[in-house]
């Protein structure tokens, strides 16, 4: 914007009006769009597909952390729901049931086997 304006104050010192071209003014706006396409967009876009495949690949016994921090072990997987029900507390078997775009990880069981 302030190129805009400084241009035009050239232009108007040196006593003629030239006429930039339409793609000259709009190159600045395709350049920011580009930038922010590939720092923003595209990387985000990437970590939801990620993440719905995680959440597509869960299966009853996978123990796994919600996004509000509860980790539990799924018990049941309810499709037609979109949700799972998840057992918090193994001796007193409270279960919660949480749609599925709720879990935000899968916890690596391998870490308790070595």
């Amino acid at each position: 914007m302030f190129y805009v304006l400084l241009e035009a104050g050239t232009q108007a010192a040196k006593g003629g009006a030239q006429q930039t071209s339409i793609f000259a003014s709009i190159l600045p706006f395709i350049l920011m769009f580009g930038i922010l396409y590939f720092l923003i967009i595209r990387p985000q876009r990437k970590k939801q597909k990620k993440h719905d495949e995680m959440v597509n690949n869960v299966k009853i016994n996978d123990k796994v952390v919600t996004n509000s921090g509860i980790i539990a072990k799924i018990v049941n997987i309810k499709k037609d729901k979109n949700s799972v029900v998840l057992r918090v507390d193994d001796t007193t078997g409270t279960k919660i049931e949480f749609q599925k775009n709720s879990i935000a990880g899968i916890i690596n069981n391998e870490e308790k086997k070595s």
